[in-house]
């Protein structure tokens, strides 16, 4: 069955990729149509509980993944209107400037990007504003420079974690304000809970959905459609360029025709998506001449820190106000770069609980109440055997974790700084594969059609009308968070869409 062709741009996903795209491309008029294979997050009463959110899983997808040996996985990853972030720690940092150039690190060197902190600057302001970020300037002395200042102050510090910046200054670290999208006012007004991995119920935190998708349906040009899964992109008979997409919604299978197609399914399933729709003329996938779609896949070593001061409570709610870079470009005695430290939304005993089922609530609840819960987080290098693809209907993680000695010396020096900080036990725990940890990669960014799959743009070098907006674009992950950097690619590809395609 067709559906209505009269659509300029089909935009598939409305998670941070696609729903920045589409808020920068609404006001040219054009006719756009977001397909969105999940439905709306609502307000229920799980989305305030910890037990059913951590121990219980409510809102984790009932779907099962595989690595290269065939043991099977349950995913991280979220299908509703605005993707992840209905669950992201909302921190909306820049990437640095050094981020776009190769780095040593301890286990290789980063390929570097095809265009520089400059070139993308413009549009990192313009994501800031999009997403309402709240932070300030001059604290951190990694912070590249803006040609803005933050919309917003910073996130006030919690009494608790005042004292925690505080111990941290004082053993010479450089603790700053996390740049966050969260109002957090009307986060608390709803409930006392934290926000970083909380469900976003339109209470405040400021993802793609409550911002660039509202924005942009804020356009009548702009149509989202719910519940609508794309399974294959088809071709012209040149395999040159994209005529029309098959999506099943309903029960019904239907298929668009529109100008352009933009993929932001995110990094695993948008590579899958190209990597399905191969064909006689694309018999590698769609996109794939460079044979890099599905590799070079990137999710961030990440562990979780618990500092201990038995002397001292942490009776915060929300937490995560702080982050330090003080080991960001180095290991501060000549050594390479380990990455990025923040603070956790606050770990309480039932999120303790669901990693630590043999220990009663009780016991939990006394750790929880004299901890300082941080996030160390360390760039995982690319590699081209790091890959995603499809067995049938199996999807196939095959993560190559690298960089591992980075994030151990990342670990150590923490573990020293929290110890001379006041904190005598500090416990280490690194998180596995069913955290998407940042997942990015598959369908990289570049100057060279036959190592890259898209342009500095998003445009795929295989298919002049087919964009690829979100975080599998990505050359590096860096240490940082990359939901900011993911809008603004996204924000800048509109704008070249724009003046380039839609000009005529």
């Amino acid at each position: 069955m067709t559906a209505s062709d009269d659509i300029d741009v089909v935009v598939i996903g409305s998670g941070m990729g696609g729903a920045s795209f589409a808020a920068g491309l609404a006001p040219s008029g054009a006719r756009i149509l977001i397909l969105e294979r999940g439905e709306h997050l609502t307000d229920t009463p799980e989305s305030r509980d910890a037990r059913a959110i951590f121990q219980r899983g409510f809102y984790r997808p009932k779907e099962t993944w595989f690595d290269a040996a065939g043991e099977g996985f349950n995913p991280g990853n979220y299908y509703y209107v605005g993707g992840n972030t209905k669950f992201y720690g909302a921190v909306l940092i820049r990437y640095r400037r050094q981020d776009f150039s190769p780095i040593q690190h301890a286990d290789g060197e980063t390929p570097g990007w095809p265009i520089s902190y400059e070139t993308i600057e413009p549009w990192y302001a313009k994501a800031e504003a999009l997403y309402q970020v709240r932070g300030s300037l001059g604290e951190d002395p990694t912070e590249p420079a803006h040609s803005n200042v933050y919309p917003y102050p910073p996130v006030p510090d919690e009494a608790a974690i005042a004292a925690v910046r505080e111990r941290l200054k004082r053993i010479g670290l450089h603790p700053f304000h996390l740049p966050l999208g969260v109002d957090i006012d009307r986060w608390m007004a709803r409930a006392k809970i934290p926000f970083d991995a909380f469900p976003n119920a339109d209470a405040g935190k400021m993802d793609a959905q409550t911002c660039a998708l509202a924005s942009a349906l804020g356009h009548d040009n702009v149509t989202l459609e719910t519940g609508a899964r794309v399974t294959k992109l088809i071709t012209d008979a040149s395999g040159r360029r994209i005529e029309s997409l098959i999506y099943e919604k309903g029960g019904e299978t239907l298929s668009l025709s529109p100008r352009l197609v933009v993929v932001s399914a995110g990094a695993v399933h948008s590579a899958l998506l190209l990597l399905a729709s191969a064909n006689a003329a694309r018999p590698k996938g769609l996109a794939n001449s460079s044979d890099q779609v599905g590799r070079n896949f990137m999710n961030h070593n990440s562990s979780a820190a618990l500092a201990i001061d038995p002397r001292a409570r942490n009776d915060s709610i929300y937490q995560k106000t702080l982050g330090l870079n003080d080991f960001y470009l180095g290991d501060g005695a000549g050594g390479p770069p380990l990455g990025n430290v923040q603070l956790l939304g606050r770990v309480s005993a039932p999120i303790l609980k669901s990693q630590m089922r043999a220990v009663p609530e009780f016991m939990l609840r006394a750790l929880s109440s004299r901890a300082v819960d941080f996030y160390l987080m360390s760039e995982d290098l690319p590699h081209p055997d790091s890959r995603v693809w499809l067995e049938g209907s199996r999807v196939v993680l095959n993560w190559r974790r690298s960089n591992m000695a980075g994030h151990a010396g990342l670990a150590k020096v923490m573990r020293e700084r929290l110890r001379a900080a006041g904190y005598p036990i500090v416990l280490i725990k690194p998180f596995d594969r069913r955290t998407p940890s940042h997942q990015s990669g598959t369908i990289r960014m570049g100057d060279d059609p036959a190592r890259a799959v898209v342009d500095s743009f998003g445009r795929t070098f295989d298919h002049p009308n087919l964009f690829v907006v979100d975080a599998s674009i990505l050359p590096t992950s860096a240490a940082v968070n990359p939901s900011l950097t993911v809008a603004a690619l996204a924000l800048r590809a509109a704008d070249h869409v724009r003046a380039r395609d839609l000009a005529a």
